[in-house]
């Protein structure tokens, strides 16, 4: 099969388009035909060796987590998936070595769930991920409630504009960071736009003067100090992105698979209570492309990378 590859860490220089043995299936997984894979974050940071010390690399690693695609092959345990069944999924095990950025996959069916009717392929394998980062966070650390004033920073990027919607379909007022660009997609997700840099934090105070009763950090530093300093006194903090939320009595939040908690963020995109926005899309053989852009951190919603198959 044709995927995307590296043999050591580094730059988007190291990613190599070319042939790879297609994944053995193992019983409790299922090989999924990919027809799109998102690009994250965690991707080119893996492919720097910034999460060594968390997962361990088998080389050469066919990076990606997110992916949309047809099921082509049970395993012998499998009951829940069939041949034909279009599914999405949060393809990550405890070490790094076969992704998603590839012509096949083979997925655990605990990281699986059916893919929405009405989302594309690209739109489907944007919502794994972020979508269950945001989930996670807004249900387990942060508790968001109905009446709840939630602040989620970079509310136009992949994790934040899917806790915008979240958020708001639990009943919260949002106030969302963005740069002024993204203020007017904010607002249609539903959030308070806000810009980032010096005087956030009394812009914010302006909109709660008595502080926010959850915030959620997806970028860290000073946006992490940002989000401390507008809490209210019982105030809720959580980060995706910076360690140093435990020191300020937040929590630090790692997202994990989860079908149930999918299959739930599948529904609400049926239901139209979420959507994914796709900023851009690359052709798999342009993976080292997409994935330098993803880096740049200005992206509106998702990037996504698509395999073409004849039809």
């Amino acid at each position: 099969m044709k995927a995307i590859s590296y043999s050591r860490y580094g730059g988007p220089e190291v990613l190599e388009y070319g042939e790879r043995p297609e994944p053995k299936v193992g019983p409790d997984s299922v090989l999924v035909k990919v027809r799109a894979a998102a690009v994250n974050p965690v991707d080119w940071k893996a492919r720097e060796g910034y999460i060594d010390t968390l997962f361990e690399p088998v080389f050469p690693v066919i990076p990606g987590w997110d992916v949309s695609g047809v099921v082509v092959q049970p395993g012998i345990a499998v009951t829940e998936f069939a041949v034909g069944d279009e599914v999405m999924g949060y393809v990550r095990e405890d070490f790094v070595s076969r992704g998603t950025f590839a012509e096949y996959v083979a997925a655990p069916v605990r990281t699986l769930a059916r893919k929405p009717l009405n989302l594309s392929f690209e739109q489907a394998a944007g919502l794994p991920l972020a979508g269950l980062t945001a989930y996670q966070v807004l249900r387990g650390a942060l508790k968001v409630n109905s009446g709840d004033t939630v602040l989620v920073h970079a509310a136009a990027g992949g994790v934040g504009s899917l806790a915008v919607q979240l958020a708001r379909h639990a009943g919260a007022r949002v106030i969302g960071t963005a740069s002024e660009r993204n203020h007017d997609h904010v607002r249609e997700l539903g959030a308070e736009a806000v810009t980032y840099g010096d005087g956030l934090v009394e812009r914010v105070r302006a909109l709660a003067p008595d502080g926010v009763d959850a915030a959620f950090d997806t970028i860290g530093g000073d946006a992490l100090k940002s989000a401390a300093e507008v809490l209210a006194p019982e105030g809720r903090l959580a980060s995706i992105a910076d360690r140093e939320v435990l020191s300020l009595g937040g929590n630090y939040c790692w997202v994990r698979p989860d079908a149930a908690e999918l299959a739930a963020l599948g529904e609400l995109a049926e239901q139209g209570v979420i959507s994914v926005h796709v900023d851009r899309t690359f052709p798999l053989e342009q993976t080292a492309e997409a994935q330098a852009v993803n880096a740049e951190g200005r992206t509106r919603g998702k990037i996504v990378v698509t395999v073409d198959w004849e039809t």
